[in-house]
């Protein structure tokens, strides 16, 4: 198979997501006698488009116009260039962006879509996806008849690609602005509180929930506790209804989806909606009163306490290692 890999990039570096489904790509490809191309899209992406060529040739829409990701300006680029080059399937993270973007390709190119891919396999010439289904509770080997073919990866599954033994060539994506969707624009986005990573990029997630009482609760201790592992701090759909934290903290199957290599879980229950979004951490420690919580079904650790108790002493332990 002739296999497109969308690249999505920040700061001119690809995003570990993009290099897990890159890692996906290769390995269809390798079973199908195909080959792999990147596609990086956005304005003034220069050094994206050199750092996607360590891993294969690259294809790139550069334009003022693409600078910000708007899912149907960015679709539509993405949409030519797989129609144009003759790819059978298009491979993507199973990221926000990632699944706004490329979900509405799918649609552009006739709906042939799997999104969240957590394995696949050709048998008998064909190739199957296995995706989760009803909130991560079962798994289903699905196969998309028609094409191109387009799919979301999970990158938690596989793991990011290295880079080849040869850089790629970069070659120029023509772009037609004046085609492009004009109804979405992008005014400003604000930056993460305290230059936290995101929580989809990040390799330690801590989480809050309804334990919280206050925002100001929230960010002394969650915040505070991420920041001292270097990660990025996240919440319950819980503390997100009650205007506790911002939506885009929100893990789960209504929010983003996580597998870090650290997950912990702070005064969260473990409803089978926030599982959904984080049952593929790597380690997963959770802390909470009721010892009955669900979260201590998936916890590889976990602690029966208060949180106001025990993250107080948890921070003051790491303050004291790193002094």
């Amino acid at each position: 198979m002739k296999v497109l890999v969308h690249l999505e990039h920040e700061g001119g570096v690809i995003k570990r997501g993009s290099l897990s489904a890159l890692s996906f790509a290769r390995d269809v490809a390798s079973q199908t006698d195909g080959a792999v191309t990147g596609l990086i899209v956005g304005g003034d992406v220069g050094d994206a488009a050199a750092d996607a060529a360590r891993y294969a040739p690259v294809l790139v829409a550069d334009d003022t116009a693409l600078q910000s990701v708007v899912a149907g300006a960015h679709a539509q680029v993405i949409a030519k260039a797989i129609t144009s080059g003759g790819f059978d399937l298009v491979v993507g993270a199973a990221t926000s962006a990632g699944k706004d973007v490329l979900g509405r390709v799918g649609g552009l190119l006739g709906g042939f879509m799997a999104s969240d891919v957590v394995g696949h396999e050709v048998r008998d010439g064909a190739l199957l996806f296995r995706r989760p289904m009803f909130a991560g509770s079962a798994i289903a080997t699905v196969r998309l008849r028609g094409g191109p073919q387009v799919v979301t990866v999970r990158d938690s599954s596989y793991e990011p690609s290295d880079a080849a033994a040869e850089p790629g060539a970069i070659s120029a994506l023509s772009v037609d602005t004046a085609s492009l969707p004009v109804d979405v624009q992008v005014t400003g986005a604000p930056a993460s509180k305290g230059g936290r990573p995101d929580v989809t990029e990040a390799q330690v997630v801590v989480s809050g929930g309804r334990a919280w009482k206050s925002s100001d609760d929230f960010e002394a201790h969650v915040g505070a506790l991420a920041d001292l592992l270097g990660g990025a701090a996240g919440s319950s759909r819980a503390l997100v209804d009650s205007g506790i934290t911002p939506n885009e903290l929100q893990v789960g199957q209504t929010g983003k989806i996580v597998a870090p290599q650290l997950y912990l879980a702070l005064g969260i229950s473990g409803a089978v909606q926030h599982l959904a979004g984080m049952r593929n951490s790597k380690v997963i420690a959770a802390i909470n009163e009721d010892r009955d919580a669900p979260i201590f079904q998936i916890s590889d650790y976990g602690i029966v306490g208060d949180v106001y108790e025990l993250v107080p002493a948890l921070i003051e332990k790491l303050k004291a290692a790193d002094a």
